[in-house]
């Protein structure tokens, strides 16, 4: 009983900062303007919602992928490298917490810009004519997105990695088995739990990104945040934008439930 005490000012604290906001966007998207189902019908018969939606998943999916094939990488020479190798690994890990994201973003935007750092390089070595369209597109979301997400996917992947059994690997290389065939058959099979749950973390966080698309996107290639807020704030369309996101809320906690009893996400 006395357990249970003490988390209950755990559980109010949640319940006001989540539960009742989130209970408040689903009255919105059955009451605004009028009750009924209308705001739904709009979201799910409108193409444009479908064009951001599938935009929003294709962007999602790659930026997973990529980040999480990085962080694979950096994360083994955190683990697994020298000392020196594991400090300097350890500071690009962690030197990005302590930066906004707005701050990255913004630093992304004057190196990729038409005008920024990387053009007028290359301009200037004759590699090129005229600038790269680097922002403003899917390219510089995608790159935004994943410099800021790798850090989150080397937490689960160095948990998997770190139980992995080095007497496994060394019957593997004593049966005759070449590097590349124990990294890929052993290795990489027995940190899968880490891999589903890196996947896991990067995919949901990506969904609800505003910031990095926004700046980054230019307004030319917009995701799901930030049609909801274009919803709000701009046409206004409450009821809409409080739909959408309920839809989008439970596509994803449908699928990471699915996932999860299905791959499940154990660093074991």
């Amino acid at each position: 009983m006395s357990r249970f005490v003490l988390i209950v000012p755990l559980l109010l604290f949640l319940a006001l900062t989540y539960l009742v906001p989130l209970t408040g966007v689903l009255l919105q998207s059955f009451t605004v303007p009028e009750p009924g189902l209308q705001n739904y019908a709009s979201v799910l018969g409108d193409p444009l919602v479908w064009s951001v939606i599938w935009r929003t998943l294709g962007i999602c999916v790659t930026v997973t992928v990529i980040a999480v094939v990085m962080a694979y990488a950096l994360t083994l020479l955190w683990v697994r490298g020298s000392g020196l190798v594991r400090a300097i690994v350890e500071l690009c890990i962690m030197i990005p917490f302590w930066l906004s994201v707005l701050s990255r973003t913004f630093g992304w935007l004057s190196l990729l810009s038409n005008r920024g750092l990387l053009n007028t390089w290359l301009e200037n070595l004759g590699l090129i004519s005229e600038p790269l369209t680097l922002v403003r597109n899917d390219f510089g979301v995608i790159v935004g997105m994943v410099h800021f997400l790798i850090p989150f996917a080397v937490f689960p992947l160095a948990g998997a990695i770190r139980n992995v059994d080095e007497r496994v690997l060394m019957a593997a290389r004593g049966f005759g088995a070449s590097r590349s065939r124990v990294f890929w058959q052993v290795f990489v099979p027995m940190t899968a739990g880490g891999i589903m749950g890196a996947l896991l973390l990067v995919f949901v966080f990506s969904i609800g990104f505003y910031v990095v698309p926004t700046l980054l996107g230019g307004g030319r290639s917009v995701m799901i945040a930030e049609l909801i807020y274009l919803r709000i704030f701009q046409i206004p369309d409450w009821g809409v934008a409080a739909a959408l996101s309920a839809l989008i809320m439970i596509a994803v906690g449908g699928f990471l439930v699915t996932m999860i009893r299905r791959f499940g996400v154990s660093s074991q």
